[in-house]
């Protein structure tokens, strides 16, 4: 018998072991710190590419941007996240303030020090706020494509502003292509995204590709351009002058082809926050793996 007990106590501990982990990755998730986290690995890539020195600041300041404006969406967007992920929105509304005391604290800094040391275009991280307003209460965000566009656009000038506040390198070919490549991927993970929410933003009367087309169209149409994707940055590779390092972005295309088959509106905020969101943080890992490789 003394088998039968002994598995029995190591099923119950890896049972505590795996509920732990996924309290804590839930934390991780709602606090908005991963998504944090998603963004600061997007300027990691971004140097990495671009062959600019790795520096602190500019990692401190995407992240301290990224904290507030999520954290603050969390609150304009807090009575769609009741119906949508009601988990989300209970936590925000148990630990948002603090949160958001946290995200603008952060920010405030990250101006502060961008001001006092003189960086080029420290007066647009002013926009955050303008962007919060035109997403959630501006209404840009009940208009079809509009919304995905606009999440593409916000994460693609993530690379252009490290080239220009902090290195005064915007108009290289390098920086540029990333850019245009982020904003594509985002666009297709933003579709992707809205499937989680497709009763909660018909009942708001929010127009996505999801509650429009299906889940099943729109797992199609984000693979069609994900693959499409991928075939335009091998052509660029191969017809410019960007490094071979740049095919490095197709690991993303991989793991974007990999999680859209399982995006259903059942999958829980672990899934969307954590492993579609994780694809900034894989990305940025095979890019610092291949560069740690080569030299």
């Amino acid at each position: 018998m003394a088998e039968p007990v002994s598995n029995s106590i190591a099923s119950r501990r890896t049972r505590r072991w795996l509920s732990s982990l996924q309290s804590a990755l839930r934390l991780f998730v709602h606090s908005n710190l991963f998504i944090s986290l998603s963004t600061t690995s997007v300027v990691v890539t971004t140097l990495v590419l671009a062959e600019l020195p790795l520096e602190a600041l500019p990692l401190f300041i995407v992240f301290a941007t990224t904290l507030f404006v999520y954290t603050v969406n969390r609150f304009t967007d807090l009575e769609e996240d009741e119906r949508n992920v009601p988990d989300r929105a209970s936590f925000t509304k148990r630990y948002g303030r603090l949160l958001l005391t946290a995200g603008v604290g952060l920010y405030v800094v990250a101006i502060a020090v961008a001001v006092a040391l003189g960086l080029p275009g420290a007066i647009y991280l002013f926009l955050p706020p303008i962007v919060i307003l035109l997403y959630s209460v501006g209404g840009i965000k009940r208009v079809f494509l509009v919304k995905n566009l606009f999440v593409g656009f916000a994460w693609g000038g993530i690379p252009l502003g490290v080239g220009y506040y902090y290195y005064d390198r915007l108009w290289t070919l390098e920086i540029l292509a990333f850019a245009v490549y982020l904003t594509a991927m985002i666009t297709v993970a933003a579709a992707v995204f809205d499937i989680k929410d497709i009763e909660g933003d018909r009942q708001e009367g929010i127009a996505t590709v999801p509650n429009r087309f299906g889940t099943a169209a729109t797992r199609r149409y984000s693979q069609a351009a994900n693959l499409a994707i991928a075939a335009a940055v091998v052509a660029l590779v191969a017809g410019s002058d960007l490094p071979l390092e740049f095919l490095s972005l197709l690991a993303m295309n991989g793991y974007v082809a990999c999680y859209i088959p399982f995006a259903t509106p059942d999958r829980g905020p672990l899934y969307y926050g954590f492993v579609v969101d994780g694809e900034h943080v894989f990305l940025a890992a095979v890019v610092v793996g291949l560069e740690w490789l080569v030299w």
